[in-house]
């Protein structure tokens, strides 16, 4: 079969947001992503500003996918998960690179949800999605709008399936959520990809 490329796909990168609960939604979400996964999935998981790498090791362990933390000025590249660093704001760049910054919090937060999402939408537009998973604020829902005004996709997790509902639900009371899907149903998601008959 021939392969597939990032041009032939109508999706060109991922962007995920979580709080609360975000470890246990990513263990079961991630391992349904082969290492040949043909966009970048890039994610911020509010944690302490005192985190170590542990946690990025700790969720690789034992996944086809490559996941690592982003570097400032890192070219992205599809097959890998991206997790945005401890106490760094997380932005896409116009050359599909990663910037890094320390300016205030968002939300309460570095690195926001809203910052990541925000800089991604308008370099991917309608080739982005956008998705929200457990946590307990409303970081994410501005950025889920920005996506959606760019013509991205936006999903966030059926809050009732949520460890903490309150992140996807902020995001679904916005209007801007295309589809509200279980962990699962978003993991299928995922393996279409690959299929090129996404949505």
């Amino acid at each position: 079969m021939k392969s597939i490329t990032m041009k032939q796909l109508k999706y060109k990168a991922v962007v995920m947001g979580m709080s609360a609960g975000g470890l246990v939604a990513m263990k079961k979400l991630f391992p349904s992503l082969p290492p040949d996964f043909p966009v970048p999935v890039i994610t911020v998981q509010h944690m302490h500003t005192s985190q170590d790498g542990f946690f990025v090791e700790h969720l690789a362990a034992g996944l086809k996918i490559t996941v690592k933390e982003a570097l400032d000025k890192e070219p992205i590249k599809p097959g890998h998960v991206y997790f945005a660093p401890p106490n760094y704001h997380l932005l896409v760049e116009k050359e599909i690179s990663f910037a890094l910054s320390i300016d205030r919090l968002v939300n309460y937060s570095r690195p926001s949800i809203d910052v990541l999402f925000e800089s991604a939408a308008p370099v991917w537009q309608s080739g982005l999605v956008g998705i929200i998973l457990t946590g307990a604020n409303g970081d994410g829902a501005k950025g889920m709008l920005a996506i959606k005004e760019h013509g991205g996709l936006t999903i966030a997790q059926k809050p009732s399936t949520a460890e903490y509902p309150v992140m996807p639900q902020a995001a679904i009371d916005t209007g801007g959520v295309d589809k509200v899907l279980t962990i699962q149903e978003i993991a299928d998601i995922f393996k279409e990809f690959n299929k090129r008959t996404l949505l």
